[in-house]
């Protein structure tokens, strides 16, 4: 049997899942959240899979919650040790045969995935500072997991890997060369394991080689970021320096004129401290309508409301202006995939972000959007020159995947 744990540790979370990799199937899964405050909530999910040979798997839930105060991530991996023992399965029957983490920043020195020794946690720890907000707790789980499973490898798997295939003219801004070599300032990308999953999951569904492809990969979730993929390589993303930069979010800016912060400074008094709250959590959707959560923001446009309809407006005016960049950069599209929470659930964002690309031959059929099916499926027209499809998005297995080739 070859199980892996995968294991994405947040700064107030711990998110974990444990999966048999002769399948390719998920057998549980569980989040334990607002670690250190006053009252934790432990979440543990069982998924019951056929047996091997049978024609469907049926995967059934059985959902465990309860609420207690966990200080730190060691007390959080004793919470999810106790949730598989009580509740299963039982990690001595399904031994994980590594641990797989995410972690969010490599730099420029990760482009695959590690196995983590003394020096690659030295290494990830001084890539904190360009991720001050993610890789302590990515290191405080490694940390943690390691004191709980000592004898097994651990892999860390970096959402920039994939992105480090960037030519330099993608990757590099337009800034004080000296200055941004100093401190590391360049173009990084995220969502790589996402975007890495779903264009190689487009391909396999399509049944055509990866590397014919030129594709566009929308995750467009609370974060949001866009790839162009020619032939399985990122050449083109749109979150940069950090997870900040390029399209509309539930409470992030995206794009927007530097000067505008130094205007923010000057005339509002505003500090780093404060510019860097409003940028990361109180702007995109959230700013412009008092609601991050796109669901919300459909019902409010569909009421009439004004600022609902207006920060739907920029949302969708941003997809459209990267679509036609990647096409542009790409010298068109074969296949255009939607994934993540709205982009695999929204049919009006899915519609409405290509709507302007009919001159171009892209077509969505209405009723293979708007319909309610799960899995990888085609939205587009028999007869649209480009694939359009919604692929679901499986980080952890890719983590799984991309854990088990190095060991």
């Amino acid at each position: 049997m070859s199980h892996v744990l995968v294991i994405n540790s947040g700064s107030s979370s711990l998110k974990y899942s444990l999966l048999d990799m002769n399948r390719e199937v998920e057998l549980a899964s569980g989040l334990i959240e607002r670690i250190g405050q006053t009252m934790s909530v432990v979440g543990h999910k069982v998924h019951t899979v056929a047996a091997p040979g049978e024609p469907a798997p049926t995967i059934v839930e059985a959902r465990y919650e309860d609420e207690r105060p966990i200080a730190d991530h060691d007390e959080a991996f004793d919470a999810m040790l106790a949730q598989f023992a009580q509740h299963g399965p039982s990690l001595a029957e399904h031994p994980p045969v590594a641990v797989g983490h995410r972690v969010v920043h490599g730099g420029a020195r990760f482009f695959e995935p590690t196995v983590i020794t003394p020096l690659v946690e030295i290494n990830i720890e001084d890539l904190i500072v360009l991720a001050p907000l993610h890789n302590p707790a990515n290191l405080a789980g490694i940390r943690a997991a390691k004191a709980t499973f000592r004898d097994v490898p651990h892999v860390a798997v970096f959402d920039t890997a994939f992105h480090q295939t960037l030519e330099p003219a993608a990757y590099t801004y337009a800034l004080d060369a000296a200055l941004a070599h100093e401190h590391r300032i360049r173009r990084y990308g995220f969502h790589g394991t996402s975007h890495k999953y779903v264009s190689e999951a487009a391909a396999a569904f399509l049944g055509r080689e990866l590397g014919d492809l030129r594709q566009i990969v929308l995750h467009l979730g609370n974060g949001a970021s866009m790839t162009a993929v020619d032939g399985g390589r990122s050449v083109e993303t749109s979150m940069g320096f950090t997870p900040l930069e390029g399209l509309v979010m539930g409470t992030r800016t995206g794009d927007i004129d530097p000067a505008a912060l130094l205007h923010l400074e000057r005339r509002a008094g505003l500090g780093v401290d404060e510019l860097d709250d409003l940028l990361n959590k109180r702007s995109g959707l959230l700013g412009l309508a008092g609601r991050s959560d796109m669901r919300d923001i459909l019902v409010g446009r569909a009421a009439g409301e004004q600022a609902a309809t207006l920060a739907y407006d920029v949302y969708i005016h941003r997809l459209r202006a990267y679509v036609g960049a990647y096409i542009a950069q790409l010298g068109g599209a074969d296949v255009i995939s939607f994934t993540a929470g709205v982009g695999e659930n929204s049919a009006d964002v899915r519609a409405d972000a290509l709507a302007t690309l009919g001159f171009l031959g892209v077509h969505i059929d209405p009723d293979r959007n708007t319909a309610r099916e799960r899995g990888t499926r085609r939205i587009s027209t028999d007869d649209s020159t480009v694939e359009v499809l919604v692929v679901p998005t499986d980080e952890e297995l890719e983590i799984a995947r991309q854990t088990l080739s190095v060991i």
